[in-house]
């Protein structure tokens, strides 16, 4: 039986970054949606439809996409639920980037201005839209100038195809070009970063979100339960062998013998998972609503992106609102997870310590605080 959604637990609404548009704080991926390389537990069209009406009563309104899942798959089943719908009710956001074609063309990837006008046409036509809210550049694309692609998806803005822009998987030295070159040019500005933001992932912390912070930019983390770890299925020592991350375990250790996906969870990963579910416990919760919430409660973040296959996954994970994690819960987590300090982090941060000075508007160190406190320097 499916939970009763009160109006307390509905999802809030909130800015998309530095924009005006308003965005659930909860966002629903469709990586899900469609066959997709031979992944378990895809959902069909069917599937697809009862999670999206799901997601919407629970107030969403933001359904996340990209070209490349399932070659078009994901785009074509949120195109058919969305002709059904009024338009203006919803934001959607894909990507172009991936290779999907290069079996018989080699231009099919990449983000040159060729690549690009043609991947959104295509997103347009199996969408049935006329505009995508934000389109965001799956990845970086060293074989292409960042002018090129920046003028390209300004245009693209002014050609009324898409509403806003937005980056994906940037490391921080990048993020900061890309976001002064759109200055230098004029440009309309990026709005968004998509990136992998999790409890036992948190490595962005430390350069691309401090641009997010001094520019504006919305985060939106994907994979909060680091593909499923952070549902407490996977247990210590043991290799994972059911569901998605089963699947995962296995086809990473064919093809990595010697460095397996799954061994990267460390005792350090499971002492993550273990105040996690100490927590969970007592706000009678579960581990992946805490997750969500420690996300949820971080100043970056826009909104967070869940993948789901089931009605019973997506109400769960929905039930990350309408609760809090307290201050010290907070810094359990943030404690717990601190990632390791490298120099020259190190460095900076050990020799600023008593330098905090709010009248110089030095930004840098004074958005890094919480994590230098977690991080014990």
């Amino acid at each position: 039986m499916a939970a009763k959604i009160s109006k307390e637990s509905k999802t809030p609404y909130v800015f998309l970054g530095r924009s005006g548009v308003k965005v659930s704080n909860i966002t629903l991926g469709t990586v899900t949606f469609g066959e997709h390389q031979g992944r378990p537990g895809q959902s069909d069209e069917d599937a697809a439809h009862q999670i999206i009406n799901r997601y919407v009563e629970w107030g969403g309104n933001f359904l996340d996409t990209a070209d490349m899942y399932g070659l078009g798959n994901s785009e074509t089943i949120i195109g058919k639920w969305l002709e059904t719908q009024p338009r203006d009710k919803y934001i959607i956001a894909t990507k172009c980037r991936c290779g999907m074609d290069l079996e018989n063309n080699v231009n099919s990837v990449g983000l040159s201005r060729r690549h690009i006008t043609e991947s959104i046409d295509k997103s347009l036509q199996r969408l049935h839209t006329d505009f995508v809210d934000l389109y965001q550049a799956h990845h970086v694309d060293d074989g292409t100038p960042v002018e090129e692609t920046l003028r390209t998806l300004d245009d693209l803005v002014r050609a009324g195809k898409i509403r806003y822009i937005g980056l994906s998987n940037v490391t921080g030295w990048r993020l900061s070009l890309l976001v002064e070159t759109t200055k230098h040019l004029g440009l309309n500005p990026i709005i968004s970063l998509q990136q992998q933001y999790s409890l036992v992932s948190r490595e962005s912390e430390l350069e691309p979100f401090q641009v997010c912070k001094a520019q504006g930019l919305g985060v939106l983390p994907w994979s909060p339960l680091k593909g499923g770890f952070l549902t407490g299925k996977v247990k210590r020592g043991l290799k994972p062998t059911e569901g998605r991350i089963g699947w995962v375990a296995d086809n990473e250790t064919k093809a990595k013998e010697n460095a397996p996906l799954w061994k990267s969870f460390d005792d350090k990963s499971f002492d993550v998972l273990d105040v996690a579910e100490a927590i969970a416990k007592n706000h009678s919760k579960s581990v992946p609503q805490v997750a969500i919430r420690w996300l949820l409660q971080k100043d970056v973040v826009s909104s967070v992106i869940i993948g789901v296959r089931t009605l019973a996954q997506l109400d769960d994970n929905m039930g990350a609102n309408g609760w809090s994690l307290t201050q010290q819960e907070m810094q359990q987590l943030d404690d717990v997870s601190a990632p390791p300090l490298a120099y020259p982090y190190n460095m900076v941060f050990s020799n600023n310590t008593d330098r905090v000075n709010p009248a110089a508007n030095n930004f840098y160190v004074k958005s890094t605080s919480n994590l230098k406190s977690a991080l014990n320097v």
